[in-house]
């Protein structure tokens, strides 16, 4: 075998442990050490972040036709930012009584639709309706404690703006206000590994941050929305 092709397999492998945190994620998840699940769903995060450059540098396509990374790449997705969290809202008590299977369902359902759609990214870097990244979204639902209606009432929005074409901006593609949005982003990697070192909820200040660059990451994907709508 071509050492070309040996180091695309490599980048195969690499990508698909991304299946391993993943899954203990899920044991943590069952156990309620909710901190420990997120800590394996960075390590997972990590993993996808890594992943697509190798991919591209040993050129993975080429050199391995046979195997299609970004289906590898997909599926995994689909387990961390979709499955796990969605294993927390059904397990952590986050809505309310007897809504859990609900409110659990609507993200898995509600994520098919994102995961199979070919508009889902426009050619300038966003995303096409809510990106289904749930597990950030329980993640704030756990470091920044709101009441259980109010949970499920986000959950049930963010499922129906799956469908509705806003746009959503991806930290690392898009290139407008790139620099800001980068800062944000560093900001926010912070408090999160802060939160998840120290246990939920977060501190005051590690909420604050979360917010704050939550917040901006929501304004400019609207502003870009109506600019767009006013064309």
């Amino acid at each position: 075998m071509p050492a070309a092709a040996i180091w695309a397999g490599l980048v195969h492998v690499f990508t698909a442990s991304g299946i391993i945190p993943a899954f203990f994620a899920l044991v943590a998840t069952a156990r309620h050490d909710y901190a420990t699940a997120f800590a394996w769903l960075g390590l997972a995060f990590v993993i996808d972040g890594l992943d697509g450059p190798l991919a591209r540098y040993v050129g993975t396509k080429k050199n391995l036709p046979r195997f299609c990374g970004e289906r590898l790449d997909l599926i995994i997705d689909y387990v961390t930012y979709v499955v796990v969290p969605a294993f927390m809202i059904y397990e952590a008590g986050l809505v309310p009584a007897g809504w859990n299977g609900i409110a659990a369902a609507l993200a898995l359902v509600s994520a098919l639709y994102h995961f199979s759609d070919t508009e889902s990214k426009t050619e300038d870097g966003y995303f096409v309706g809510f990106p289904a990244i749930w597990n950030l979204i329980v993640f704030y639902l756990f470091a920044v404690p709101i009441p259980q209606p109010a949970a499920l009432a986000i959950i049930i929005v963010l499922s129906a703006l799956t469908f509705i074409p806003l746009k959503w901006v991806h930290p690392v593609r898009v290139r407008e206000l790139r620099v800001l949005t980068f800062s944000a982003m560093a900001a926010w990697a912070a408090a999160a590994v802060t939160v998840v070192a120290q246990g939920f909820p977060g501190s005051g200040a590690a909420q604050a941050v979360l917010i704050v660059t939550g917040v901006y990451s929501l304004f400019i994907g609207f502003i870009r929305s109506a600019r767009r709508s006013a064309v």
